[in-house]
C-alpha cells in the first residue's frame, strides 16, 4: 500500500483506479433500483425475489431470466454500494487538508452510513464473496483511510473503528442520553497525531 508518512505530507493522492461495474440490462437496473428500496425501506428480511416480483408486477420466476437468484442480486448491491462509497470518500479526501482530513473522512462515512444503514450492513456483515465482486472495489472503497492515514496498518485500525463506532450507533447500543458527537470526536481524536509523533522512531 506503501509507506507511512508524515502528517503534513497527507492526505495520500489516490493509487487505485476506480473500478467500472459491468454494464446492466435495463430491467435489471430496475430490479437493482426497487432491491434497493425495499433493502432500505422493508429491512432485509423483505428482500425477496417475490417481494420484487409483487412490486415490479411480475411472477417471482420471471425474475430469473435477468437475475441467478437473490444471492447475485445481494452481490451487485454491494458491488455498487462500494463503488459508491468510495466515490463520496474520495471527494471528501480530495477536498481536505492535512488537518481537516480525518475529521471530515470519518463525518462522511457516518453520515453515508446513517442515510442507509440496511445497505450498510449488507455490506459490512458477514463474509464478503470477493471472487464475486467486480476487480478492485473493495480497494477502491477502503483507500481513503488509507490517504488520510499515511500508513496501511493504522488505516485498517481506523476502518475498524469506525465501522464499530457506527454499527453500534446503527443498532442503539450505546447508552441512552450518550453524547454521541463527542464519541466520534474522540474518536477522531484517538487516530489524529502530530508530526513530530510521525517523525520519531
Amino acid at each position: 500500500m506503501g509507506t507511512p508518512q508524515a502528517l503534513g505530507g497527507l492526505p495520500l493522492a489516490p493509487v487505485a483506479p476506480r473500478p467500472e461495474l459491468a454494464p446492466t440490462s435495463p430491467r435489471v437496473g430496475e430490479i437493482i433500483t426497487v432491491a434497493r428500496a425495499v433493502l432500505e425501506q422493508e429491512g432485509a428480511a423483505a428482500l425477496t425475489m417475490r417481494r420484487l416480483g409483487e412490486l415490479l408486477g411480475i411472477r417471482a420466476p420471471s425474475l430469473y431470466k435477468h437475475l441467478a437468484g437473490k444471492m447475485q442480486l445481494e452481490t451487485m448491491l454491494v458491488d455498487a454500494a462500494l463503488v459508491e462509497t468510495g466515490d463520496l470518500l474520495h471527494g471528501v479526501v480530495d477536498r481536505a487538508d492535512a488537518a481537516g482530513v480525518l475529521g471530515d473522512l470519518l463525518a462522511a462515512y457516518r453520515a453515508h452510513a446513517r442515510a442507509q444503514p440496511n445497505l450498510y450492513r449488507l455490506v459490512t456483515a458477514g463474509p464478503l464473496r470477493r471472487d464475486q465482486l467486480t476487480a478492485g472495489v473493495e480497494k477502491w472503497a477502503g483507500e481513503p483511510f488509507y490517504r488520510a492515514m499515511g500508513e496501511p496498518y493504522r488505516a485498517q485500525a481506523l476502518w475498524a473503528a469506525a465501522h464499530g463506532t457506527v454499527i453500534l450507533e446503527l443498532d442503539g447500543r450505546y447508552l441512552p442520553g450518550s453524547d454521541l458527537d463527542q464519541t466520534w470526536a474522540a474518536l477522531t481524536a484517538a487516530f489524529r497525531r502530530p508530526v513530530d509523533d510521525d517523525r520519531s522512531g
